[in-house]
């Protein structure tokens, strides 16, 4: 593993504190007129989300965590796991649905994604930013409740449940994003 310095920190780098991996969203080098500089940062672990605020002094050494990034081709649910194709060796790896979370819901299969390898193991799973589905359920809008922004429930090919405009069918392909599980579009065919 290599070792950086507070001197190499960069938006997206990766480092390894506490025994787990973090990616750095935010850093700013400080030197206040009395006492050493420092670096002010925000990391994200990419096991559990969670965003924390950590101080390092300035010139502190840390590993870079030893992670790997794969596009990988999802290609079906075989009752307990997901099974997922490598691109380049098309080689087939199980992995827990535990790793992909409620995102699970929003994912199609032969769909490409973004699989982050922390030694070895996968540890999380980023859909692209936008998917097109199919509504195979939706209750007709009520006449007369048109007021602006008036939504009801449509449930899509892979499952998931989401708010639509009333205007809305059964068979219309939507364009949702799968950041934060909205509507984005109805997609023309």
């Amino acid at each position: 593993m290599a070792t950086i310095d507070t001197s190499q920190f960069r938006n997206g780098l990766k480092i390894e504190l506490d025994g787990q991996p973090f990616t750095i969203t935010y850093f700013q080098h400080v030197k206040p007129g009395k006492g050493g500089a420092f670096v002010r940062t925000k990391v994200k672990n990419l096991l559990n989300g969670r965003t924390i605020d950590r101080t390092f002094r300035s010139g502190e050494k840390m590993s870079e965590a030893d992670i790997e990034e794969n596009t990988m081709q999802y290609l079906y649910h075989d009752g307990e796991n997901l099974v997922f194709m490598d691109q380049t060796t098309f080689d087939q790896i199980p992995i827990s649905p535990d790793v992909v979370g409620d995102q699970f819901e929003l994912m199609l299969e032969n769909m490409n994604v973004d699989i982050l390898f922390w030694k070895g193991n996968p540890v999380n799973v980023q859909l692209p930013n936008y998917i097109e589905a199919k509504v195979t359920q939706s209750d007709p809008g009520v006449k007369g409740d048109t007021s602006s922004g008036a939504t009801k429930p449509a449930t899509l090919e892979c499952g998931a449940t989401i708010n639509v405009p009333l205007f809305i069918k059964e068979g219309d392909v939507l364009r949702v994003d799968t950041r934060t599980r909205e509507y984005a579009e109805r997609v023309n065919n």
